[in-house]
Order: structure tokens, then C-alpha cells, then sequence
């Protein structure tokens, strides 16, 4: 496996949340250092976590225990929740019905910190922007945006609407304005990394030599870390918005076959309570593929 995968420190917290929502700071660090990660990079992050309000804490040290607080719960679950949906649409699952939704927002300049964050959260849902103020989906986002709006005391200043006959400068066919208003060569590439990484350690996991413990982690948490970097900026339009063959239904393919294989062949005391999540979604779609 020769391409090398940035693993961040916050990834690995998360990876190691138990069932309870807990994470043992001995087990964090001993993990930490089988991934070559140093104690001070492990120290500091969970200082940004305590003081962004990700987690709480009780005891000092190594005998610390961390607690996800429920901002945490709500930003990890999203994921899961776009995951699936992509996993849908690969399957055919989720067809476009051809409705364009759209939410326009109004927050004065008093308000900026606020106005700032309803922006990069409409972006992060999928949105693009059509004007200032104005922005687009083609996935139905309303209670993402809704809650979000709610969370930042926007409410007031948020409209929604749908509509299927959305026009941009001289363009109203739906593959041209995707193709115009959301940067698909760069999320294709992004999920050209994806394949690339998770080929060989598919091929890993398939072969018929052991894999060590620590490594069945370094490679969950590798896929994990890829996977997001190619989600995290995909506004998941449908397919019928895409360019054929698109890259990403291809390497969540891959990814899926990879988390099947993880979940076979790793221990149950050992699988990561936050991946057990992804793992279940990703070999649905992987039976999918096999049927």
C-alpha cells in the first residue's frame, strides 16, 4: 500500500466514542501511538475539543475520560445520514424528482459571526450560491437548514422555497447549472484519491494473509479520513446531474467492499463504536453490489 494517508488526531477521537459516548484517554493514547501519533498532538486536541465544547472531561492524564457532548452527537450523525443517501443514490435508490431547493437568508452586518456560519453551513449541506444570500440544492435539506438556522437564532431571517424551473444568466438545463455553479472536476478528483487509496488495501483485506489488529485500525481510520475528504466538499447531486461515469459512485464502491471485509475480519471488541455506523452502511451497499 504505497499511498500514504493523513490520519487527523480529531478523527481518531471520534473513531474511538464507545456506545456510552465515552472515550478512555489510556486506550486513545496507546492507539495514537501505533499510528505514529505524538502524546502532544494527542494533548492538544483535546484541548480544542474541551474548548470548542465537542467534549467534556473528568480525571487528569491518561486516567482521563472523555464524554462527547451532544453538539458532537449531531455533527457525527449528518455524516452517517449523507453516507446512506449516497450509498442510495449509487443503488438508484434515490431518483431526482427535479426540484431545485432553495433558501435565501438576511442577516445584517451586526450579525456577521452569524451570517458567516449560515453560509458555511449551507455550503456544507450541498448548497451553492446563486446570489448573495441565496442558495441552491438539488436534495431536499430543509431540516438540516431549519435546525442549523434554529442553532445560530436565525430563524427569523431564513426563507425556503422549491422550484423546477430555476434559470441562471442564459442557462436552465439542470446538467448545465450543476456543471456551472458547483466544482465537479476538483470532487472528482478528490474521489480519484478515494480509489486510488482504497484498491490496495481492499486487496489487503481480501488476501489470505492475517492482519494484525493494529493494522485492521489504521485502515479503517485511513478510509475514513480519505472518505471524508472526498464527502465533506460533494454536494451528493443526483445522478441524473452528473457526468457519466461519475468517479464517486465507483470509489464508494470500492470503499464498501473494503468495510465489508473490515467488518469480517475484525474482532467485535475491537470495531470502533463511531465506524460501526459506517461500517453497517457500507455493507448494505456492499450486499447491494454482490446481488
Amino acid at each position: 500500500m504505497t499511498d500514504r494517508v493523513e490520519i487527523p488526531t480529531r478523527m481518531l477521537v471520534h473513531a474511538l466514542i464507545r456506545e456510552d459516548g465515552t472515550v478512555g484517554a489510556a486506550e486513545l493514547y496507546a492507539v495514537a501511538d501505533t499510528l505514529g501519533m505524538s502524546d502532544q498532538q494527542v494533548r492538544l486536541c483535546i484541548k480544542r475539543l474541551l474548548a470548542e465544547g465537542r467534549f467534556t472531561h473528568e480525571g487528569r492524564g491518561r486516567k482521563a475520560v472523555l464524554h462527547a457532548t451532544e453538539a458532537t452527537a449531531r455533527f457525527l450523525a449528518p455524516n452517517a445520514d449523507f453516507l446512506r443517501h449516497a450509498f442510495r443514490q449509487d443503488a438508484g435508490q434515490a431518483p431526482w424528482d427535479g426540484t431545485w431547493h432553495l433558501a435565501a437568508f438576511a442577516v445584517p452586518e451586526s450579525a456577521r459571526t452569524v451570517r458567516d456560519a449560515l453560509r458555511e453551513t449551507l455550503v456544507h449541506l450541498g448548497g451553492a450560491a446563486l446570489q448573495g444570500g441565496l442558495y441552491v440544492c438539488a436534495n431536499a435539506w430543509e431540516p438540516y437548514v431549519e435546525d442549523a438556522a434554529g442553532r445560530l437564532g436565525a430563524d427569523a431571517a431564513l426563507t425556503l422555497l422549491t422550484s423546477t424551473d430555476l434559470r441562471r444568466g442564459g442557462t436552465r438545463d439542470p446538467v448545465g447549472l450543476a456543471r456551472d455553479l458547483w466544482p465537479l472536476e476538483e470532487i472528482a478528483g478528490r474521489y480519484h484519491r478515494l480509489d486510488q487509496v482504497a484498491r490496495p488495501r481492499l486487496e489487503r483485506l481480501t488476501g489470505t494473509d492475517p492482519v494484525p489488529s493494529a493494522e485492521l485500525l489504521t485502515i479503517a481510520l485511513e478510509l475514513a479520513a480519505e472518505l471524508t475528504r472526498a464527502m465533506d466538499p460533494d454536494p451528493l447531486l443526483p445522478p441524473e446531474l452528473l457526468p457519466r461515469p461519475w468517479p464517486g459512485a465507483q470509489a464508494r464502491e470500492v470503499v464498501a467492499r473494503c468495510w465489508a471485509a473490515l467488518h469480517e475480519r475484525a474482532p467485535r471488541d475491537s470495531r470502533p463504536a463511531v465506524f460501526r455506523v459506517y461500517a453497517d452502511i457500507t455493507r448494505e451497499a456492499a450486499e447491494r453490489i454482490r446481488r
